[in-house]
């Protein structure tokens, strides 16, 4: 199968790799070393090729056929594997972590819609330059330091990413209609800062 047939399959697995590494994050009380170790995540996606969302978005224009229905699975894949962490890590009794998610979550929705958005913006930007920097930087060393680096700086700026976030919402069975409206925002919000920051970067390219 080719890879756009394969998008939901790969889409899953990198749901599944940003649960865990939001669970890490989770079960440390030093945020700095967690916003780092939460880095591995995105750092396996982008090296085994699986498809997540806040990566794969800012590439949405200018559109290529069948290009959205790639977006659509990923979204739902990343979804369906990261719910699956939340469902399993549930399984285990760890009620410290389930608990900072939950919390976590319940901060979040205390922001603001047009705060979620701009923070969800802001947070597309910097997974933009991870994932680009990755794909086009040609030294080793610098592409994975930028990407480490720009999860790192989003994660700390309490920057809003929309998977990662589904995690804190499954773990905390946050299933009320704003949780779901702020997730949307969040999704959307992440589009226009890849996609914009993309297009600006094709443009100056061009000159």
């Amino acid at each position: 199968m080719n890879s756009k047939e394969n998008a939901l399959l790969k889409a899953i697995i990198a749901g599944m790799y940003i649960g865990i590494a939001g669970l890490v994050y989770l079960s440390l009380d030093n945020h700095i070393v967690g916003a780092f170790l939460f880095s591995f995540g995105l750092l396996v996606i982008v090296t085994r090729g699986y498809y997540l969302y806040t990566g794969k978005i800012g590439y949405l224009l200018p559109y290529s056929k069948g290009y959205l229905m790639v977006i659509l699975k990923t979204l739902l894949g990343n979804i369906i594997g990261i719910a699956a962490v939340a469902f399993l890590f549930r399984l285990t009794g760890i009620l410290t972590v389930v608990t900072a998610g939950s919390d976590l979550f319940a901060l979040k929705l205390g922001h603001a819609w047009y705060e979620t958005f701009a923070l969800a913006i802001l947070c597309g930007m910097m997974m933009y330059i991870a994932v680009d920097s990755f794909k086009n930087v040609k030294h080793d060393l610098a592409k994975v330091m930028i990407l480490v680096f720009a999860v790192m700086i989003f994660i700390l700026s309490k920057f809003e990413h929309s998977i990662a976030n589904m995690l804190y919402f499954f773990l905390g069975n946050t299933f009320t209609l704003k949780a779901i409206l702020y997730l949307i925002l969040m999704i959307l919000g992440n589009a226009i800062g890849a996609i914009t920051l993309n297009l600006v970067e094709t443009k100056l390219a061009k000159e």
